[in-house]
C-alpha cells in the first residue's frame, strides 16, 4: 500500500508541476480528466465520510491514507477548466466562467478544508475526522450547488 501511494503522489505531482495547455490536446481531454479526477477523489473522500458517519469502523490509518490522498486529489480539476471546456459531455455550470473568482474562491475554500481533514485524520481520532468532515463536506456541497448541474 505504501508504494501505491508513493507511485500516486509521484503521478500527481507530476500532472500538477505540467503546464495546463501541455496537459490537453483537446477540451474534451481537459473535461475527462476533471471528470476522472472529481471521481477519485469522490471514491476516497467517501471512505472518510463512511468512518466519520459510523457506517463502517475507524481506521486511523485508512483515514490518514485517504485523507492524504483527497488533499493531493484536490489540487488537479482545476487546471482543466479552460478555454472550451464548458461544452460536451459536462455538467459545468457557465458560471464557472462567467464567475471566475468566485470559482476560485469556493475551490480554494474547499481545499483548506480538506487540509484540515487531512491535519484531522493524522491526529488519529474519530472524533477530531468528524469535527472536520462537515466543513470539508459543506465546501464540496457549496461547490455544487453554485456550478454544477445536475
Amino acid at each position: 500500500m505504501k508504494n501505491l501511494m508513493r507511485i500516486v503522489a509521484v503521478c500527481l505531482t507530476t500532472a500538477t508541476l505540467v503546464p495546463a495547455h501541455a496537459q490537453f490536446a483537446k477540451p474534451e481531454d481537459a473535461v475527462k480528466y476533471r471528470k476522472a479526477s472529481y471521481t477519485v477523489m469522490a471514491a476516497h473522500f467517501g471512505r472518510l465520510g463512511a468512518m466519520a458517519n459510523g457506517r463502517v469502523p475507524y481506521d486511523a490509518k485508512l483515514a490518514a491514507e485517504n485523507a492524504e490522498l483527497v488533499v493531493a486529489l484536490a489540487k488537479l480539476p482545476w487546471t482543466a477548466y479552460g478555454e472550451g471546456t464548458d461544452k460536451g459531455e459536462t455538467r459545468a455550470k457557465p458560471e464557472i466562467w462567467k464567475e471566475a473568482a468566485k470559482f476560485k474562491e469556493a475551490a480554494d475554500k474547499m481545499q483548506a478544508e480538506v487540509g484540515k481533514l487531512n491535519v484531522a485524520a493524522k491526529a488519529g481520532n474519530v472524533d477530531a475526522l468528524k469535527a472536520a468532515f462537515g466543513p470539508a463536506a459543506a465546501s464540496c456541497k457549496a461547490c455544487h450547488d453554485n456550478f454544477r448541474k445536475d
